[in-house]
């Protein structure tokens, strides 16, 4: 079968003819793969340097803090300027920031205050990737392949991250240590940085000049006047508070505590949740996205926060496993169907800042659900807060469908249809 015959059948495979796509997507996965192992080694070596889960907590803090921070000043930025250039610069700090904690680390000399430094950094560089990588996907793939290029991107994300990435790191930071797999790290950014140099430059689309403040508003603007970007940019808000820190603080707890599980129960339940999310993305990849788009999103993040309450009803590693794929699976059909929604329907001059909309606003009050899920499970217990979240989390997520303009996207969605910011 010739290569044409074989992209027809494997429609996943289409944007990969792109060859500027093609790269960008290669370097993006070998990177996620290094993402999986800093996370092993992260933990690693702050438990290392002090034992308590109180510095691990200020490690996620310095590193979330000034990403969310730093998201929408990202956005302008990759709506004013070369956006691969961005994403580049993006990489460049973070490798950096790597090499310097590989250096400490291997030289027997990091301390907590040095990484926290570090990770800080990080984050904060980390704040202008996602919306340049967001606007950039749709000048590099034709419109009908969007889909299928979100549905890569979805693919590769738990497959090297939750499954490769996790597993290599647990192998380096036991055979070499936490300075060679931060090394590990570095150097996958270094291929990235390598496949962006080798991706033509690619300016934004021509735009009128004004301050960085005059173009976040036009953004904002933008979103406001287009609920169903806004309803969903609230409704994840929510959703997330309820949901999440609960779902990763306490399941850990309850397979180790509560059903006298293992480390390796922890990851075989983590490991079916990407298996899921893998095999969704091939599936919507290879079948499509329904007409009714908006209405599958909504439909498919209700599901995937109801099946948070399986963790609490759970009474065996083989049910919380389950429920984890639910949780994926669910999850990653919906964000296929989101992104390619957004840019199909959202100007391409306006798509990095309205992505730095909602990176800043649905992940704002995550701290606050960390923070929350531990109080909460002592006082009404882990069972209750579980189930509790993951109804509560379906209930939000599932009214913001039915604000005025959301479902109406489905009825007509020619990109001519989302009004214009002003």
């Amino acid at each position: 079968m010739d290569d044409a015959g074989r992209a027809r059948r494997v429609r996943l495979l289409t944007p990969l003819a792109h060859r500027d796509f093609r790269i960008l997507w290669i370097g993006m996965s070998i990177s996620l793969l290094g993402d999986g192992v800093l996370l092993v080694a992260l933990a690693w070596q702050v438990y290392t340097l002090s034992g308590s889960p109180a510095a691990m907590s200020a490690v996620g803090v310095a590193r979330a803090v000034p990403q969310v921070a730093l998201v929408l000043l990202g956005g302008v930025v990759s709506d004013r300027f070369d956006r691969r250039r961005t994403m580049l610069i993006s990489d460049i700090v973070r490798m950096v920031c790597l090499v310097a904690l590989a250096t400490l680390a291997l030289g027997g000399t990091l301390e907590l205050w040095q990484l926290i430094i570090a990770v800080m950094v990080y984050g904060g560089a980390a704040g202008f990737y996602p919306p340049a990588y967001d606007a950039i996907v749709p000048t590099l793939v034709l419109k009908s392949e969007l889909v299928e290029a979100n549905a890569l991107d979805q693919f590769v994300r738990p497959a090297a991250v939750q499954i490769g990435g996790t597993a290599l790191g647990g192998v380096l930071v036991a055979g070499i240590g936490t300075g060679g797999a931060f090394a590990f790290d570095a150097v996958t950014f270094m291929v990235s940085v390598f496949c962006l140099l080798c991706i033509r430059p690619m300016p934004p689309p021509a735009q009128e000049a004004g301050s960085v403040w005059a173009d976040l508003l036009k953004g904002l603007v933008y979103v406001r006047a287009n609920s169903w970007l806004w309803a969903t940019y609230v409704s994840a808000t929510f959703a997330y508070l309820l949901f999440l820190g609960p779902a990763e603080v306490l399941l850990p707890f309850l397979i180790k505590n509560e059903l006298g599980g293992s480390a390796g129960d922890l990851g075989l339940v983590l490991t079916c949740g990407g298996l899921s999310s893998v095999l969704v993305a091939l599936a919507v990849g290879q079948l499509g996205m329904p007409s009714r788009f908006m209405t599958f999103i909504y439909v498919s993040w209700t599901l995937a926060t109801l099946a948070v309450a399986g963790y609490g009803l759970s009474q065996g590693s083989w049910q919380l496993a389950a429920a984890c794929a639910a949780v994926n699976g669910f999850e990653t059909a919906g964000l296929i169907a989101w992104a390619t929604a957004k840019q199909r329907l959202v100007p391409g001059v306006l798509l990095g800042r309205v992505s730095s909309v909602e990176w800043f606003v649905s992940i704002s009050l995550l701290p606050l659900s960390y923070a929350l899920a531990a109080p909460v499970a002592a006082a009404v217990g882990v069972r209750p807060t579980l189930i509790g979240a993951g109804v509560l989390g379906a209930v939000v997520t599932l009214v913001f469908l039915y604000v005025p303009g959301v479902r109406s996207v489905d009825r007509d969605s020619d990109p001519r249809s989302a009004k214009e910011g002003t």
